[in-house]
C-alpha cells in the first residue's frame, strides 16, 4: 500500500496539471479529494485485498455453521431469528448462552495464536518457529497447572499462564543470545525448553490426586468448553493491543526477514525491535493459553494459510489473525459434532490436522520467509 503526494487545487507542487495516474498491475487505486482542494490516493494489492475479504467471508460462514450445528441443530431461519433477538427460549439458550461465547473464544484464541506464530516465524526467519514448537505454550501450561494443583501460588491460572509464557520465551531467547534468534539453533533451544516444561507439567499431575488432575487436565490439551468471561475480556483487550503493536512494527518485521546487517543499514534498530516483537508474541500466546490451554499447530497453520493467499511482500498480520480464527472455529466445530455426543478437545483436533501439515513443511523446505 502506497500513498501518493497530495496535490492542491488540481495542480501538482511543480505547477503542472494533476494527472490521473493509472493503477500499477496487480493493484487497486483509491483516490479522493480533500475539502481544502488537495487530492490523495492509496494503492491496494488486489491479491491481498481479495485474500482478506475471502478469509473474512469464510470466517463468517463458518461462524454461522458453528452456531447452527451441535447436539440441537438449528435451521437457518431459527438461527436468524435468534440473532435478531427473537426465536424460542430453547434456541436462544443454545445460541446465546452456550455456543456464542464459545465461538467468541475460538475466534479470539485462534487469532492470538496465529498472530503470535506469524511474529515468531518472522523473528526467527523460520517457518517452524511457532509458540508451541519453541516452548512458550508448554511454559504457560506448566505455570497454569502449577496454580491449579495448589503449590501455594496465589495467582489465578490465566495470570500464571502469562508468567509461564514470558519465562519460557526469556529462557529460549537467552540460550540463543550468542547466535541471535535466527535459524534452527533458536528452534532446537525452544524444543528443549518446551520439553523441560512439559516434563514439569507431567510431574505436577503425577503427584496430585485424581480429582485435582482432572481439574488441571484441560490446561494440558486445550479446550474451549466453559471459558470464564473475565478471561475472554482480557484476551480481547490484549489481542487489540497486540494487533496495533504488530501493525506498528510491520516495517521492522519486513526488514527482519533479511540479515541483521541489511536491516541495520536500512535504519532498523534490530535489537530493540526484536525484543518488542518477542514481547507482543509472548503477550498474545500467554493470554490465549490462559483461555484455551496449549492449542497446538494454530500458530503454524494460520500464518501458512495467510502467506499462501495474501501477497508475500509483507508480513500478513491481519490475514494471519483471520486464518487462525477460521482454523480454530472449524477445529472446535469438528470436535463438537464429529463423535457427538462425545466431545473432542480442540487441541486434539488441531494436533491431528497440524501433524501432516508439519511433515509437509519439513519435506518442502524450499519456501523461505525472506
Amino acid at each position: 500500500m502506497s500513498l501518493f503526494p497530495a496535490a492542491r487545487d488540481g495542480v501538482t507542487p511543480k505547477g503542472s496539471p494533476l494527472v490521473d495516474l493509472p493503477s500499477p498491475g496487480g493493484y487497486w487505486r483509491l483516490a479522493w479529494r480533500w475539502p481544502s482542494g488537495g487530492e490523495a490516493s492509496l494503492l491496494f494489492s488486489r491479491r491481498s485485498a481479495l485474500a482478506h475479504f475471502g478469509l473474512l467471508l469464510a470466517l463468517l460462514a463458518a461462524s454461522a455453521v458453528y452456531l447452527a450445528l451441535g447436539s440441537v441443530h438449528l435451521a437457518p431461519q431459527a438461527l436468524g431469528a435468534v440473532l435478531l433477538g427473537e426465536g424460542d427460549a430453547v434456541a436462544r439458550f443454545m445460541v446465546v448462552e452456550l455456543r456464542l461465547p464459545r465461538l467468541v473464544a475460538a475466534c479470539l484464541t485462534g487469532a492470538a495464536f496465529a498472530v503470535a506464530g506469524c511474529l515468531m516465524q518472522t523473528l526467527a526467519r523460520n517457518r517452524l518457529a511457532t509458540p508451541g514448537i519453541i516452548g512458550i505454550d508448554n511454559g504457560a501450561t506448566a505455570f497454569a497447572v502449577a496454580s491449579v494443583v495448589g503449590l501455594g501460588v496465589s495467582l489465578a491460572p490465566p495470570a500464571m499462564a502469562l508468567v509461564g509464557a514470558a519465562t519460557a520465551a526469556a529462557i529460549t531467547f537467552g540460550l540463543t543470545a550468542g547466535g541471535g534468534s535466527r535459524g534452527y539453533r533458536f528452534i532446537v533451544a525452544g524444543i528443549g525448553v518446551g520439553a523441560v516444561f512439559g516434563a514439569i507439567t507431567q510431574l505436577l499431575l503425577a503427584r496430585v490426586d485424581m480429582d485435582t488432575a482432572n481439574a488441571a487436565y484441560p490446561w494440558t490439551v486445550g479446550t474451549l468448553n466453559a471459558r470464564p468471561p473475565g478471561a475472554l475480556l482480557v484476551l480481547a483487550m490484549g489481542l487489540a493491543v497486540g494487533l496495533v503493536m504488530a501493525l506498528r512494527l510491520s516495517r521492522a518485521l519486513s526488514l527482519m526477514r533479511f540479515s541483521d546487517a541489511i536491516a541495520q543499514g536500512l535504519g532498523s534498530m534490530v535489537g530493540r525491535r526484536r525484543w518488542q516483537v518477542l514481547a507482543v508474541a509472548v503477550l498474545l500466546t500467554g493470554l490465549a493459553v490462559a483461555v484455551a490451554g496449549p492449542v497446538g499447530m494454530v500458530g503454524l497453520i494460520g500464518p501458512e494459510v495467510a502467506r499462501s493467499l495474501a501477497c508475500r511482500r509483507g508480513v500478513p498480520i491481519i490475514a494471519s489473525a483471520l486464518a487462525g480464527a477460521l482454523v480454530m472455529v472449524l477445529a472446535d466445530l469438528v470436535g463438537r459434532v464429529l463423535l457427538a455426543p462425545v466431545e473432542l478437545p480442540v487441541g486434539i483436533v488441531t494436533a491431528v490436522v497440524g501433524g501432516p501439515w508439519l511433515l509437509w513443511i519439513l519435506l518442502c523446505p524450499q519456501r523461505s520467509l525472506a
